[in-house]
């Protein structure tokens, strides 16, 4: 018999309305917002830091604190250089692709609200068959329709405004969902959703359980840094998202193979602690919850690292969700994918015990 859908239509909704919203790198505060009230039937209390990360807590008395964590910022663009015929320059605000920004729309956003603009890009008439220009950093630029650098300022433009494309939220083919900024909204929409699950499941648990969405991800595992001090957790499990190794230019031997539909991927890396790693597969294979392995060399580039080498050693683990074009307006996911990390984690939470040390040597 097939497993009940985990997902409704007040979680489809919330992640339409989550994802639309924008929340770069150091803007993600009104995201946040939206994430907490969505949440708060489902928590004690909240905790928030000066940086904007956001924590539901359940049991914020208990001394044995385990952490679920995803991560809330989106990659953007910052306003660099206007030029005196009005045309704007920008640099990255995490890891923004240069290669897909031309004809793209953009939000340019100001104290005085949104300016729209468009990467524009020189018409395929008057480049050089000969030596065709690529994309770069250095030659994109965003055109607002102002005549000049003073009709720029007027609209409230100014070197430092924060650039965000404005792609919404779809369905693909019933199952597949669609949009930018699933890296990692989706994190932090799963875990809420397990917050969700044990409320209306009524599972107590015999320990704190923070569940953290935290921002700066994108450039550099900030928030996570700042949080883990904060809480200073005894375990965490954390989510974001891996690639969809099998569509084109990908090379699987040095990716690995990694495909949507099969299952969340469980990392294999010196931050994952391996006996926190086992009780996930573990109670995966018991729970009948398809999942990959991936093999990641050195740091996982997660909010992992920042947890597992904090306070003097935290047990921490990685929970991915296969996505495909990471770091562009059309990032995809599977629904089957997101219900199945949502599972995991959940029926994980359900097998630790207080006071479990994940220790080698006991």
């Amino acid at each position: 018999m097939a497993k009940k859908k985990i997902l409704n239509k007040k979680s489809i909704d919330f992640l339409e309305k989550y994802l639309n919203n924008a929340a770069p790198t150091g803007y993600e505060w009104d995201g946040q917002k939206l994430w907490m009230e969505y949440l708060k039937p489902y928590v004690d209390t909240f905790i928030t830091d000066t940086y904007g990360t956001a924590v539901g807590v359940i049991n914020p008395e208990a001394d044995y604190k385990v952490v679920i964590e995803g991560h809330a910022d989106e990659i953007s663009w910052y306003v660099n250089y206007i030029s005196d015929n009005g045309l704007i320059y920008v640099i990255r605000n995490g890891g923004s692709d240069h290669q897909i920004a031309p004809s793209k729309i953009v939000d340019i956003h100001t104290k005085k609200g949104i300016v729209k603009g468009v990467f524009g890009w020189p018409a395929i008439h008057t480049r050089s068959r000969a030596k065709e220009e690529p994309p770069k950093l250095d030659n994109i630029f965003i055109d607002i329709g102002a005549k000049d650098k003073d009709e720029v300022e007027k609209l409230g433009v100014h070197v430092g405004c924060v650039i965000t494309y404005p792609d919404e939220f779809h369905i693909l083919n019933k199952d597949k969902f669609v949009c930018r900024a699933l890296d990692n909204r989706m994190g932090g929409f799963m875990i809420a959703e397990v917050a969700r699950l044990l409320h209306e499941n009524k599972k107590k648990l015999p320990f704190g359980l923070y569940i953290t969405n935290s921002v700066q991800e994108e450039i550099g595992l900030r928030g996570a840094e700042m949080i883990t001090q904060t809480i200073k957790p005894n375990v965490a499990i954390v989510t974001d998202v891996t690639h969809d190794t099998t569509t084109p230019m990908i090379n699987k031997k040095k990716e690995g193979h990694l495909e949507l539909g099969k299952g969340p991927v469980v990392a294999y890396a010196p931050a994952v602690q391996q006996k926190l790693r086992d009780l996930i597969t573990e109670t995966s294979e018991v729970k009948k919850i398809p999942f990959q392995r991936s093999a990641l060399s050195r740091a996982t580039g997660t909010d992992t690292d920042a947890f597992a080498y904090s306070n003097g050693g935290v047990a921490s683990a990685l929970i991915s969700l296969p996505l495909r074009y990471m770091h562009t307006t059309v990032e995809m996911v599977h629904r089957d994918d997101v219900e199945n990390v949502i599972r995991m984690i959940y029926e994980t939470l359900l097998q630790i015990k207080k006071g479990d040390t994940f220790s080698y040597f006991e």
